[in-house]
């Protein structure tokens, strides 16, 4: 293994404890904003990690599923915020 693989593998090992950090924060947040955040963070930390992983894998596939992801993680967070501001299903 190279050194540049070596810093490939411990990035990827302090993304996976970062994306767990924000899941703590997921369950603990007090309110529903704090929440979609929180959810909207731990996304774009996959799309991170997915493309580090494509790095070291040398796979430009894996790299077009990262892009695939970060869209669907945008969407998602930007309907489920209007969602929640319209008042749900009450309307």
């Amino acid at each position: 293994m190279t050194l540049f693989q070596w810093f490939l593998v411990l990035t990827l090992f302090i993304m996976i404890l970062a994306i767990l950090v924000s899941f703590v924060r997921l369950i603990i947040g007090p309110t529903i904003w704090d929440r979609i955040l929180m959810v909207n963070l731990i996304s774009a930390k996959v799309v991170m990690f997915v493309a580090v992983y494509a790095i070291y894998e040398n796979s430009t596939v894996i790299l077009d599923i990262a892009i695939s992801y970060g869209i669907i993680g945008f969407l998602t967070i930007t309907l489920l915020s209007k969602y929640i501001m319209t008042g749900g299903r009450e309307k």
